[in-house]
């Protein structure tokens, strides 16, 4: 018992000397002027120090940071965000040396306040991004990878202390993950992203499990007659679900099997179908289940740099830059409306088409798809009467709600102005709860499902998106520790000078699509490079002299080229959720459906760096190299493409289109 008792002690004392530590010293020297410095610096690397007053100085002021002294004329001060006091911010400092080095402001001599802080070697301030990605490239899993970055991070941030060792494991969650949520500037955002996604998975549940998204799917496959307008079906329905990449997967894979084995496509190209208008879809959708967690990557990247613009306009300026899954998509429409196919895909087509032969001999196929796999608890109550209006209509609602939350919310007198002044979040919040409230009362006004029946699906749509959300909350803390280790400054400084703003999103989607597929998961790759990639490009832009309004497509296809990446990588990996899904669904190989996918995602990828990402470096418009892309696609299909029907009219004397069902 004593042992016990000391070790609480003991852990009690490093609580309180944890909070003694970091707040030790405050920088004010009680005459009405605060200098708050940073925790650490880089050594050699430009930092900014904020200096507040309770009114504007009468005469210059200078801050001195071991021993260079920098000017602060009484003009820099302006009105601080509270509105009571003053402040100005002095750049392109720099400091070396090791612990405590001294900050001064003084004026005439006088010492008006004073502090210290501790210098690290640049390189460092990478090592928590490198770390997370290295773990989860080792281990594929992208949490514990993400808390092992924040944890060495907030070490970091005491200096390579060893007590900071300690006190950084709980500034983790007692700082970081907090305030990644309830930032201490009192803001709403970060919590109205998790609320807005939450609600969202749990309007999912509802028009699941009330068959309302398989009564548009029943719709859709009764158009299929032939193999052409099958597989076009086929992408049409997963048109029709854009707003989960789950309920696409499960609902598109089980419902058009039947269909289209009767009409001898193989299992891996209705695979393929499924998983091209699944994450690609949802990724660029105005309203999904990603579109919650977007925003808060962009917001959080996009705090520091001083760009007046919401994240809800700058997603949507970014769009037209999202080369891949918008190529992805187009690609799959030209595989289905030519009936031509090449590599690995056109060898199980005409396995299927000429042997009936729907899988390999010896391909592992599940027979029961599994809905639990990745998709939560999502399931389709037995017996109930299925209606597409019961998805339709809250689907619908949600779309006019945001847009009228963004009217209603914005200023401006154009729809740009709206849109970048609008109040994004909160529009989606209004949606999202608008749409659970009329998804629940259709099904319980029409008695397809109990009270009990509806809550319980909603908490299992609920439950859908907890995972992501618990990696953007990682992200957001992941943000912030890039931010107080300066690490955008010091990728700056190194790379500034070797890199060309222009070439960035090229090498982004290289960087973000590898990551991607090692790992499995887009939305842990996002969460790792967009709070160190945004600052970047903003930075080389204005050292490059470029501005927002004249080269503003660099900066928006960054942000775009992060996103498409990381849907490649989740596109193609063998190990990502929506992959294997995709695969349990169509009843196919899940090997199989990897290796006869990768020829056309390597294709469009291909495409968008050659087409869309390199020519927009430089400055070529998005509605050029978008059809541009488009064309290029359809022109290696006709190159290298066989049309599958016409081998089996030779081979086999059919009709094309007219095939009869599989035995």
């Amino acid at each position: 018992m004593p042992r016990i008792l000391t070790r609480l002690a003991l852990l009690v004392v490093l609580a309180f000397g944890q909070a003694a530590f970091a707040q030790s010293d405050d920088g004010s020297g009680g005459n009405g002027y605060e200098l708050e410095p940073p925790r650490v610096v880089l050594n050699g690397v430009p930092f900014e120090q904020t200096i507040r007053a309770s009114s504007p100085p009468d005469a210059p002021l200078t801050l001195e940071v071991a021993g260079q002294g920098y000017d602060v004329p009484p003009d820099a001060f302006s009105r601080a965000e509270d509105g009571v006091a003053f402040e100005a911010t002095v750049e392109d400092i720099t400091a070396s040396g090791g612990d405590d080095v001294p900050l001064t402001l003084t004026r005439d001599g006088e010492t008006l306040a004073e502090g210290t802080t501790d210098t690290l070697p640049g390189w460092l301030s990478v090592l928590p991004a490198l770390l997370a990605i290295g773990i989860a490239l080792a281990t594929r899993q992208v949490i514990p990878s993400l808390f092992l970055g924040i944890v060495l991070g907030a070490w970091f941030t005491y200096g390579l202390s060893i007590p900071g060792i300690w006190f950084g494991l709980l500034d983790t969650i007692q700082i970081y993950v907090l305030e990644a949520l309830v930032p201490p500037d009192g803001s709403k955002s970060h919590m109205q992203i998790v609320i807005f996604t939450l609600m969202m998975g749990g309007m999912i549940g509802i028009i699941y499990r009330n068959g309302g998204a398989h009564a548009i799917a029943d719709r859709i496959a009764s158009m299929a007659r032939t193999r052409r307008r099958t597989q076009l079906s086929t992408c049409g329905m997963g048109f029709a679900i854009f707003f989960s990449t789950y309920a696409n997967s499960l609902i598109v894979g089980n419902s058009m099997r039947p269909v289209c084995d009767r009409m001898r496509i193989s299992r891996e190209k209705l695979a393929y179908i499924v998983d091209s208008t699944a994450a690609p879809l949802a990724s660029v959708a105005i309203i999904s289940t990603w579109i919650g967690y977007q925003l808060g990557l962009i917001e959080e990247a996009t705090a520091g740099i001083g760009l007046d613009e919401g994240a809800y306009s700058i997603f949507l300026s970014a769009l037209p830059y999202n080369f891949y899954p918008i190529f992805a998509l187009a690609m799959v429409i030209l595989v289905g409306w030519t009936g031509r196919d090449y590599g690995p895909m056109a060898k199980a087509e005409r396995r299927a088409y000429h042997e009936g032969k729907l899988t390999r001999d010896d391909a592992n196929v599940d027979a029961e798809s599994d809905e639990e796999e990745g998709g939560g608890e999502l399931r389709l109550k037995e017996g109930v009467t299925q209606r597409s209006l019961n998805a339709l209509i809250p689907i619908g609602v949600m779309i006019v709600m945001v847009a009228a939350g963004i009217w209603v919310t914005g200023e401006g007198d154009t729809v740009r102005q709206i849109m970048g002044s609008a109040e994004g979040n909160t529009a989606l919040v209004w949606a999202a709860l608008v749409s659970v409230v009329v998804a629940a009362a259709l099904s319980i006004g029409q008695g397809l499902l109990s009270m009990k029946e509806t809550m319980a699906a909603w908490f299992a749509g609920l439950r859908s998106v907890l995972f992501v959300m618990i990696i953007l909350t990682m992200a957001w803390a992941i943000a912030a520790i890039a931010s107080d280790l300066h690490t955008a400054n010091y990728l700056v400084q190194v790379l500034g000078d070797t890199i060309p703003p222009q070439w960035l999103p090229t090498l982004l989607f290289v960087l973000s699509a590898a990551v991607s597929f090692a790992v499995g998961t887009s939305w842990g790759t996002m969460g790792i490079l967009m709070p160190l990639a945004v600052p970047l490009i903003w930075a080389l832009m204005q050292n490059a002299g470029l501005g927002i309004e004249e080269q503003g497509y660099i900066f928006y296809a960054t942000i775009g080229t992060i996103l498409a990446g990381s849907v490649w990588g989740d596109h193609c990996s063998p190990i990502s959720d929506t992959t294997v899904i995709s695969s349990v669904a169509s009843g196919s190989d899940h090997i199989d459906h990897v290796r006869t996918q990768i020829p056309y995602a390597l294709t469009v990828g291909g495409v968008s760096m050659a087409v869309g990402l390199i020519p927009t470096g430089y400055g070529v418009p998005w509605y050029l190299t978008l059809p541009l892309g488009v064309a290029v696609l359809y022109a290696i299909l006709r190159l290298i493409g066989r049309p599958i029907d016409e081998d089996a009219e030779k081979e086999a004397g059919t009709e094309p289109g007219a095939a009869q069902p599989a035995e």
